[in-house]
């Protein structure tokens, strides 16, 4: 591996269960908790299981209708707060071993490192030193993790999902002359980073079902098929992945949006004063960012099934809440139909910074436009300073009102 690029890819086993068991005084291969607000209702998602239960074959993702019968349950109200502490903690160790340039947080419980230039300074091989790392983060936190570990990040994070958990150190490697005998062979295709249901699905009418099938395909048939998806297709069946882990992205058009699943069916007369809430907090977030939206879109999703996502560009770039909310509202009026609602979404796109000057509107009293704003700025300086439920509308204390209690979550949890 020392020839190659060696990145190590290290998530942590079955996470929001462990630091729950962790904070309990539990062991989580012994005990069946699950992580999931159970006064939600049956059709509430588990958002973790310890070791103990899927050991016994129940599914890291259910509802809690579907959790088998015949374990008496410790259920665990997420703490998003807790466990973005605890996420903090294992980062600030794989800081003291790296450089910040050479890690690459993947999400709250999964993190990618590139180990390249380290393996000589701590006369380790990958495997040694990531041993040595998950059995720190074990001593310090309390937490166990698994590692998968590649010459490129694709390869890494197949050592992770697909053979780190029959390994008993839980730490997987696949590397560049092990293509053939361990990538090719993998099937379902959805088993593979990047490939969902939908992927497969196509790949399959197609008469591709293993990892070799795409390998040994034509470029040209999977570009025209796929488009730049094509290209990292077989680019990733051949273990060939050039991504930088140094790189920068920055992406050519803006956006911010904001999404919620609510806890009951709303009607569509129910819904506007959803959007004007969520309206309300996204135009925060653009003004904190000081910038202007030249574009609205609004998803609607219906409780059985179907929905609609369409956009609307306006006249002019703004961050004003209100001309915001009527835009979508426009939106809303022209495709809603009288069907119970679960999900809203919002996004404002083709963001631009705020200019240095602006253009009058010969059809607005600019003193007007001003007061407007100007009361904006004050309450936006309240929530800011003091919060973003120390001045809300009238309308939070209605009983369909989502506000107050999104305010006090975290990613659509409890803090």
């Amino acid at each position: 591996m020392n020839k190659e690029k060696c990145i190590a890819v290290i998530d942590l086993k079955a996470f929001y269960s462990f630091v729950e068991c962790l904070d309990r005084s539990l062991d989580p291969f012994k005990t069946p908790l699950v992580v999931c607000d159970k006064e939600r209702g049956k059709n509430t998602i588990v958002l973790s299981v310890t070791p103990f239960l899927k050991k016994h074959g129940v599914p890291s993702r259910l509802r809690i209708r579907d959790l088998p019968k015949q374990f008496n349950y410790v259920y665990a109200v997420p703490r998003m707060e807790r466990y973005i502490e605890k996420s903090s903690e294992v980062v600030s160790i794989l800081l003291d071993f790296f450089s910040e340039e050479d890690i690459h947080v993947y999400s709250i419980d999964e993190a990618f490192v590139d180990m390249t230039t380290y393996l000589k300074y701590y006369k380790m091989d990958g495997l040694s030193l990531t041993k040595h790392i998950i059995n720190v983060i074990k001593d310090r936190t309390g937490l166990c993790a698994t590692a998968g570990i590649g010459s490129n990040f694709f390869l890494a994070k197949v050592a992770l999902d697909i053979y780190a958990k029959h390994e008993p150190s839980g730490i997987a490697v696949l590397r560049q002359n092990e293509i053939k005998t361990k990538l090719w062979p993998i099937t379902p295709l959805s088993k593979i980073w990047g490939i969902g249901p939908r992927m497969e699905a196509r790949l399959n009418a197609m008469g591709l079902y293993k990892v070799e099938d795409i390998a040994l395909s034509s470029r040209e048939y999977l570009h025209q098929c796929f488009g730049i998806m094509g290209d990292q297709l077989i680019n990733h069946a051949n273990g060939i992945d050039d991504s930088d882990i140094r790189e920068v992205y920055i992406p050519k058009d803006t956006s911010l949006s904001i999404g919620q699943v609510l806890f009951k069916d709303y009607t569509k007369n129910e819904i506007p004063l959803i959007i004007k809430e969520m309206c309300d907090d996204l135009s925060l977030r653009l003004r904190l960012e000081r910038k202007l939206a030249n574009g609205v879109s609004l998803y609607i999703g219906y409780s059985k099934e179907g929905g609609f996502s369409r956009q609307l560009a306006l006249n002019k770039p703004t961050s004003e809440s209100s001309i915001l909310y009527d835009a979508l509202m426009v939106i809303f009026d022209k495709f809603i139909v009288d069907n119970p609602i679960r999900r809203v979404g919002l996004n404002f796109h083709k963001l631009i910074p705020i200019p240095d000057y602006e253009q009058l509107d010969l059809f607005e009293d600019p003193i007007k436009v001003e007061k407007r704003r100007s009361l904006q700025h004050t309450l936006d300086d309240i929530q800011i300073r003091y919060g973003k439920n120390a001045i809300l509308r009238a309308s939070s204390l209605f009983d369909n009102s989502t506000i107050k209690e999104r305010h006090e979550q975290i990613g659509g949890h409890r803090r």
